[in-house]
Parts: C-alpha cells; structure tokens; sequence
C-alpha cells in the first residue's frame, strides 16, 4: 500500500492512498488544479482515481469534491446526511454513492471502514483502509478521545492522526473565546500531546505516524514533532504534514 497527503490542515485536506487493486482520494477540500499538480509529483494522474471518499461535510474537507467529479469525472462517495449538508458547496454530481457511517466499502480486495467519530460536524467517519492484511489509518477530525478508538488503532501498520494544535499557542492566540472552547471541546480536535497519548496508549506496530491537520495559527510542525518525539519510541517514523505542499511518500509493507 502507498500513500500521501496532498494537503493536510485547516485550508483544505486530501489524501490519497494506493492497493493493488485501487487508487482513492480521502476527502477534497483542494482545488483540482492543485490536486492534479500534486498527485503529478509522484507521477499519478487524477483520472485514474477510482474513488473520492468524504469524512464529512466542512468546507476543507468537501470543496472541491464537485470539481473532482465534473472535472476529472469522479465517483463521490458521502454519506446522506452529510451531502445533504454541502451539497450547495459542491454544486451537482451526478456519480453519487452514499453509505452510513460504520459501513464498509469495497473495491476490488481493498475494504474501506467507515467509523464514526465525535467531531461537530454531520455524520464525521474515520477511515481504515484493508489490503493484503495490512491496515492504514485515516483518523483527523475526532473530536475526542472516544469509546473504542484504541481498539482500531492498536490493529494498524501506519497511521493518520490529528495533531491539530499545541495548548499554549492556543490559550495566548488571539482566537474568540467561543472558537478556542471550540477546538479544545468534546466536538473538536486532538491536541499535539493527546495525539501521543493515544499512540502511547495503544502501542501500535506502526510503520510510521503521520501527523496530520495542524492548525496554522495554533501549532507549528517542529512543536508537533518534539510532543510526538518525547513520549514515542526513537524507531517510529513520525511526519508533521505541512499545509504548503504535499507529503513524503509512504508505503505500509
């Protein structure tokens, strides 16, 4: 299995992820020039997408999943109640599936599970993706720490996470009141150091851990890093993802 962010944060997020037998785009909150621009650094082509998979209905992760599909022609795969909220976002599309949140999905011998998760937002899901025995994990937008998140993350070879902000930049930014209750609350994000704990917590057998959704005015990539660093084995590979170009390559073998 390959994969890579093409962006990752809060002006836009996709991530694509390549089996054997698929080729799919998680989420499309990126134009679709910048999406053909970066799949072409790793010489993929959006046309040959089989598939664009929506967590749920913010802007950064739907934008541009209309275009996507109107453009490049792009199967969209959401679920009812989320198209329902920004389906005037996205404008038409004609090749739509939907599916519930905890159903699974299959293309080919590659099964994608949807799994619910607590962010403020319409029928938000996380992703595992199963190929060959192997499982990536797609887990940004969580909200919180929820019932049972250990037991999909303890069965993972390489991991999506969260790490959205750092407490202090937080705490002294110069957010609203209203909005940092918001980011830190039960309907939010991970913090930098729960994104670890978790980690920690469930000791995975991961081939790396992907930093991903770093707020740009609350969090900076070498603080995610060092909280990531202080509490997770040295032989863990760990990745901030930046939200100004696309992500390393990585392969879960």
């Amino acid at each position: 299995m390959l994969t890579f962010a093409l962006q990752s944060g809060s002006h836009g997020n996709c991530i694509y992820v390549e089996t054997e037998h698929a080729r799919l785009l998680f989420d499309a909150g990126i134009s679709g020039k910048m999406a053909q621009h970066r799949l072409s650094q790793y010489d993929r082509d959006v046309r040959d997408i089989d598939a664009v998979i929506i967590s749920h209905d913010h802007r950064d992760h739907v934008s541009g999943a209309g275009i996507f599909h109107r453009k490049f022609h792009l199967p969209v795969y959401i679920t009812p109640n989320a198209w329902s909220a920004c389906r005037s976002v996205c404008g038409p599309v004609e090749k739509l599936h939907h599916f519930i949140p905890g159903q699974k999905l299959h293309f080919g011998a590659t099964i994608v599970r949807t799994i619910p998760t607590p962010h403020d937002s319409v029928d938000s899901v996380a992703f595992v993706i199963e190929h060959d025995r192997k499982k990536l994990g797609i887990f940004t937008d969580l909200g919180h720490r929820f019932d049972g998140i250990e037991k999909w993350i303890r069965k993972l070879d390489g991991l999506y996470l969260e790490s959205n902000y750092d407490p202090d930049m937080l705490r002294r930014g110069d957010y609203p009141p209203w909005l940092k209750r918001r980011i830190a609350g039960p309907g939010g994000h991970l913090s930098n150091q729960q994104a670890a704990q978790l980690v920690l917590d469930c000791s995975p057998q991961l081939q790396f851990l992907a930093l991903a959704h770093l707020s740009q005015n609350n969090n900076h990539p070498c603080l995610a890093l060092a909280q990531a660093r202080k509490i997770l084995p040295p032989h863990l590979h760990i990745a901030p993802l930046l939200r100004t170009r696309a992500s390393e390559l990585f392969t879960v073998e």
